[in-house]
């Protein structure tokens, strides 16, 4: 049996029959398919198609859907109006602002700030390398050695909250440990400093972000590397590292407490359901529940051994939709400091263009400063462009994986512009 639907109802395990309109506006070169794969909803979502034919017999009905819609498709995705939403339903929660700071760092541009970013990241990565080593062989560290870092990664976000955010996503599998706490060091800072905590909670949220992985440094290498999935008894022991880190923070001196807390509950979910301590609502602290966002954040956007890198604008998106998993209002802060379309998101333009985004514009969060780089509808790589979308230049439609069309290897339109 044959039905016509909006493409909003359209979810996955549908039979597609038929996709109304010009087919020049199709999304995928086959018509008749049963949809699957959630990127591929995605692009429907996306696409200038209003309504498809789906057939009951071959796939789920519409009306059988809505009847299961508690038991969410795995890595489900928001409109982009839906994520909207979540920046705009109600402010984030933020104590009384802290008496005006003389040294605040002046604000600078993303072009401005991307050299000491550089630089930080190299020094930092010896670092936090150094501090993994000594904690291997049980020797003693002090937080307060580590401070230098946090400053000079706070500071820098404070500048410009997007330069070394950006750039600190680009580690290599190899350096994956070390760099994904400078990563969660400057996602916390910029997620106190959109939450108006004081400048000494942004200090300490940092120092948390930079700290809070270093149970790892008791796991094996051969686990945290392993190139395919974790057996059970491998993944139990991966579990163990918030415990461990937190002890091994305790015997090595280290007394902040927000650094403690972040280390032991950054994987607890605020519907209970998480680890080591199954805390759940107003049990898990405000930093413990940003520490949360910002790991798993960096996480999926960074190309791992096991699994290549998630887009940043399709990982918000994700997260967005995963129910009790983190705090809705502290995600909305976190959506807010990194922007809806995160530096480095590669989104689909009104006019069939593939994008870029490489800064943030100060107008609009859904209208960032892009660079076109190919046309879907010629298929062809084409004349890189920047557009100022606030400017009315053209209009974002929805994400788009740049891999899906073919192109790849365009990191460089947004690290060096």
């Amino acid at each position: 049996m044959l039905k016509t639907i909006k493409v909003k109802d359209v979810r996955l395990g549908m039979y597609i029959h038929e996709l109304k309109g010009p087919w020049m506006d199709h999304p995928f070169w086959r018509s008749k398919f049963v949809l699957k794969d959630p990127e591929d909803l995605q692009k429907l979502l996306a696409s200038r198609i209003q309504e498809v034919v789906i057939d009951v017999s071959q796939g789920l009905d519409i009306a059988k859907v809505r009847k299961t819609l508690s038991e969410p498709p795995p890595q489900p995705a928001l409109s982009d109006k839906e994520l909207v939403m979540l920046e705009l339903d109600g402010p984030a929660p933020s104590p009384p602002p802290a008496s005006p700071d003389p040294n605040r760092h002046t604000p600078t541009t993303m072009e401005a700030e991307r050299e000491q970013a550089v630089k930080i990241i190299a020094s930092s990565r010896k670092a936090i390398n150094s501090m993994f080593q000594d904690l291997r062989l049980g020797k003693a560290i002090e937080a307060e050695a580590v401070m230098p870092i946090v400053e000079e990664i706070s500071a820098s976000v404070t500048r410009n909250s997007h330069a070394l955010i950006s750039l600190v996503r680009l580690k290599t599998v190899d350096d994956y440990t070390y760099m994904h706490s400078v990563a969660v060091c400057a996602l916390m800072a910029a997620l106190a400093k959109e939450l108006k905590l004081s400048d000494a909670e942004i200090r300490k949220a940092g120092l948390a972000g930079l700290m809070h992985d270093m149970g790892k440094a008791a796991i094996p290498l051969d686990i945290l590397n392993k190139p395919g999935a974790l057996s059970d008894q491998e993944f139990d022991i991966v579990r163990q590292h918030p415990q461990l880190g937190y002890d091994m923070l305790l015997k090595a001196n280290v007394a902040d407490e927000v650094t403690l807390d972040v280390c032991l509950h950054h994987h607890e979910k605020v519907d209970g359901s998480g680890y080591p301590k199954r805390l759940s609502g107003d049990r898990i602290s405000i930093f413990a529940k940003m520490g949360a966002i910002c790991d798993v954040y960096d996480a999926v956007t960074s190309t791992r051994s096991y699994k290549p890198a998630w887009e940043p604008g399709m990982a918000l998106k994700r997260m967005a939709s995963w129910a009790g998993h983190f705090d809705p209002v502290i995600f909305k802060a976190f959506v807010k400091s990194l922007g809806i379309y995160p530096v480095g998101t590669v989104v689909i333009l009104k006019s069939g263009r593939l994008a870029v985004v490489v800064r943030q514009s100060p107008d609009s969060l859904l209208k960032p400063v892009v660079k076109v780089f190919f046309s879907t509808k010629s298929k062809t790589r084409i004349p890189v462009v920047e557009l100022d979308l606030s400017k009315g230049m053209d209009e974002i439609v929805g994400n788009e994986s740049a891999a899906a069309w073919g192109v790849d290897n365009i990191d460089h339109l947004w690290t060096n512009h």
